[in-house]
């Protein structure tokens, strides 16, 4: 069963901040900092959800009004037991459709390179990257997608 691709509700809030904290760990978001989230979904946020009765998937954007700015892709998650089932190409095939037009930029960890694939295979490059970036010392690499790149 595929799963549908919905906009956050409320509702969600519960089932996004457990789906956070298995996908992330020490780094997942708080109950307030998801809050603040919906709380900003008519300003400048926009929560995606993968679902199948439950949230199994998520990806976050924050779209700037002035058109001319660059869309951030926050947070993408997908539940470790859904991983490699096309779940995240859904989100990111959804995402990327509400931001046409755009400029979206993202960062991910360097030796994350199953979420790096997943960005390259939508045409994501990288444009820099900030050294040192995570605990560990790890690398923020940035990634931009435009639409020409598809």
């Amino acid at each position: 069963m595929r799963p549908r691709i919905r906009l956050a509700a409320p509702d969600d809030l519960e089932d996004l901040v457990a789906l956070d904290e298995v996908c992330f760990g020490s780094s997942a978001w708080a109950e307030p900092s998801w809050q603040a989230e919906f709380d900003r979904l008519a300003d400048d946020r926009v929560v995606l959800v993968a679902d199948e009765g439950a949230a199994v998937g998520y990806v976050v954007l924050l779209v700037p009004a002035a058109a001319e700015d660059p869309v951030d892709l926050l947070r993408i998650a997908v539940a470790p037991a859904e991983r490699r089932t096309g779940i995240g190409g859904q989100l990111m095939a959804a995402a990327l459709a509400r931001c046409a037009g755009r400029t979206v930029l993202l960062e991910v960890a360097a030796g994350n390179e199953l979420a790096a694939a997943l960005y390259r295979g939508f045409g994501f490059e990288e444009i820099s990257r900030r050294r040192g970036y995570y605990a560990g010392g790890e690398d923020a690499v940035i990634m931009r997608w435009q639409e020409d790149h598809e």
